[in-house]
């Protein structure tokens, strides 16, 4: 048995010894930020409205949810928040989820309910949970009071490049669609045994304690507060509006919408005023 085995296992002895099984049930609070690569070309825009875009696409991407959980199932949603500063003209930036979208898991059946609201329509997307092959190191570090393990496992990820500078020629919409670039990306977790439920934050799970950490491509989510049995008996409720779509469907219409948009808003050919470049990571 392994030094890894060994410490894992006797974390959970005492954590299962210290925790109501009947009645366990918990809420983590979690930070998520997410970096992004952007590049204005545009000869109008001063170096004022550059910065002033900075700040906002920066504050788009630093949000705030809470995992609601017990055992087998957990809620995963969004703190309301005031809504999002325009730039000049009014245009809205809309760059993450909706403060209305929930993500519900059933670890035990292996299926989550996700519902989202895109473009001003609702979905309810239901599927099975995909498994992870994560791979279990050795190393710890505290998060909190919390002793955590660090889990890593490999997947393929389409590259990602908004570009609105250009529109695409006559002749190139009407070619066979190519196959997105793949790249190879390293997810890393840092899990707690001390806190026995096999999940984490949005679709991430399958650890032998929940997951307090995860760096995803440019994505990076902290777990900064967790209350285990609280006064007040917790609520897990699968959401239940929107058009029930497939993860597969949803991606479809999703890839549609976004070819219609950005073909709606480039600019003309040839054109390079009001050009904005923005890459953002998975």
């Amino acid at each position: 048995m392994t030094t890894i085995t060994r410490v894992l296992i006797l974390i959970l002895i005492g954590a299962v010894s210290s925790i109501n099984a009947q009645d366990f049930q918990g809420v983590a609070t979690y930070k998520t930020h997410r970096d992004f690569d952007i590049k204005m070309d545009s000869t109008k825009m001063n170096d004022a409205m550059q910065k002033q875009m900075m700040e906002m696409m920066k504050k788009q991407f630093q949000k705030t949810y809470l995992l609601t959980f017990d055992r087998s199932s957990s809620v995963y949603k969004q703190e309301v928040e005031l809504d999002k500063p325009q730039i000049g003209g009014g245009f809205q930036m809309s760059l993450g989820n909706s403060g209305s979208d929930v993500f519900y898991k059933n670890i035990k059946d292996q299926s989550y309910i996700d519902q989202k609201e895109t473009m001003g329509k609702k979905f309810l997307i239901k599927d099975s949970i995909a498994p992870i092959e994560w791979q279990l190191q050795s190393n710890t570090k505290h998060i909190g009071e919390y002793m955590c393990f660090k889990a890593t496992y490999t997947k393929q990820v389409p590259k990602v490049n908004l570009n609105f500078n250009s529109k695409p020629d006559i002749e190139d919409e009407n070619e066979e669609e190519k196959e997105p670039e793949m790249e190879e990306r390293i997810i890393t977790a840092w899990y707690t045994p001390q806190i026995p439920v096999s999940n984490g934050p949005a679709k991430y799970q399958g650890l032998p304690g929940l997951i307090l950490e995860i760096h995803d491509g440019k994505l990076t989510v902290i777990c900064s507060k967790i209350v285990i049995n609280p006064q007040e008996k917790l609520e897990i409720e699968e959401p239940t509006k929107g058009k029930e779509v497939s993860q597969k469907e949803y991606d479809d219409i999703m890839e549609k919408k976004t070819k219609e948009m950005m073909e709606r808003y480039a600019p003309s050919r040839g054109s390079k005023d009001g050009a904005i470049h923005i890459s953002i990571g998975g």
